[in-house]
């Protein structure tokens, strides 16, 4: 799984990428996390706002910027591939 933040630099950017990065290594999700101020990143997936969270390139719309939705976002992600690959979780059954 890829994931990205994208954003401008600000405080609250900068809580997003560690939040996704804290819950990757918490739930030892298979990821890699990168965070981005390129602004034309944003433009081009057509989100007026930032920061924003992309998992395999596509933006994802969260309640609030907590552990608790990041983990539900990722963990959910993980479900969704492994029930399509037959492979089962990654996690362990953690999320």
């Amino acid at each position: 799984m890829n994931i990205a933040v994208l954003g401008s630099g600000c405080a609250t950017c900068m809580r997003l990428h560690h939040m996704v990065e804290k819950v990757v290594n918490d739930e030892n999700l298979e990821a890699e996390v990168e965070y981005s101020t390129d602004i034309t990143r944003i433009v081009e997936l057509g989100v007026m706002h930032s920061p924003v969270l992309v998992v395999d390139g596509k933006p994802v719309d969260l309640k609030s910027i907590s552990e608790k939705d990041i983990k539900d976002v990722l963990c959910a992600k993980v479900k969704n591939e492994a029930a399509s690959d037959g492979t089962g979780c990654s996690c362990g059954g953690k999320c």
